[in-house]
């Protein structure tokens, strides 16, 4: 599987965008709620999952959407699926490491 990321590095943090490359430009809608997966900010570079998981190991914060790449995060010990929030099926998580 492949995976579609944006990484933001600032003084105070590292912070990684990523999303499975299918989702890439999508737009879902559940009631009020809005998931952007925007080419501007997930749209950036492709990774497979060893990439990812490098990724991941160095960042702070982490936006996340989808199946894959939630998966990841998830073998890796760094979330849980009990966390997961879905708009119109689609899984999105945030992972903030303090």
């Amino acid at each position: 599987m492949n995976f579609r990321f944006k990484l933001y590095r600032t003084p105070e943090a590292t912070v990684l965008a990523v999303c499975d490359s299918e989702l890439l430009g999508r737009v879902f809608r559940e009631g009020e709620v809005v998931l952007n997966v925007s080419r501007s900010y997930y749209g950036g570079e492709e990774a497979d999952a060893g990439r990812l998981r490098e990724l991941l190991a160095e960042a702070d914060i982490v936006s996340l959407v989808g199946e894959g790449c939630i998966s990841v995060a998830v073998d890796m010990g760094l979330a849980e699926w009990r966390f997961v929030k879905r708009v119109e099926g689609v899984p999105h998580l945030n992972v903030y490491r303090l």
